[in-house]
């Protein structure tokens, strides 16, 4: 790809740990790319939709190296709205980085490099996106992505266990199931799933917890 094409709109490029997924905890770059086409109620990261820097891939890779990471993950927004998205993929799994793809599910996944793990949400009836879900992602799903819920209330939380079980998604990957921030009780979640004795991991926003979704965090 000549130089001059591959650029990328970025909000921010930052070093922190991994607040979500199996790898938790792990101290990670993020790269957040600019723009969505999605509006979901629970948004937290709003200020992404626009702005943002355009940047070569060459200043992106430098930038990244910078803190010698062995873990990165390219989120946003919604970062395969930008095409060139796939091109940075590839490029960071070619740098010898572990590259993981927060993406909202309502775009294809099918051309993402097979050495990313996709962290690929299912938007639920209280998101307000539930309409926008691509269900054909799910035929791409391999046991190197992970599915990820967002849960709101207790009809997010049936439906999810309903297409839980419709599309067998714990014979595909590791499936994730958070509560919204302010609108779903953990505890209350944890009951759930505890009671319904659901394949699924349940899991916090770490980084909320340390930072209280501070930006760079």
């Amino acid at each position: 790809m000549p130089e001059q094409a591959a650029r990328l709109r970025i909000t921010e490029i930052f070093y922190s740990l991994q607040g979500e997924t199996t790898r938790v905890g792990l101290p990670t770059v993020f790269i957040r790319l600019t723009g969505c086409p999605l509006r979901c109620t629970y948004c937290d990261t709003a200020y992404a939709f626009t702005g943002g820097k355009s940047m070569a891939f060459s200043e992106i890779l430098q930038q990244v190296a910078g803190y010698a990471p062995r873990y990165v993950t390219v989120t946003g927004g919604e970062p395969l709205a930008q095409k060139n998205c796939l091109a940075l993929l590839t490029a960071l799994c070619d740098a010898g980085y572990q590259v993981s793809l927060e993406t909202s599910g309502a775009l294809d996944i099918s051309l993402v490099d097979a050495r990313v793990m996709r962290v690929v949400d299912i938007k639920t009836p209280a998101s307000g996106e539930v309409d926008e879900n691509l269900w054909q992602n799910l035929t791409q799903i391999t046991p190197h992505d992970e599915i990820k819920f967002v849960l709101c209330d207790e009809n997010d939380y049936h439906w999810a266990r309903q297409i839980l079980m419709q599309y067998r998604l714990d014979d595909k990957c590791t499936v994730l199931f958070s509560p919204a921030q302010g609108a779903l009780s953990a505890t209350q979640l944890a009951d759930w799933i505890l009671r319904d004795n659901l394949p699924v991991r349940f899991q916090l926003q770490l980084h909320k917890i340390l930072w209280n979704n501070e930006a760079g965090h």
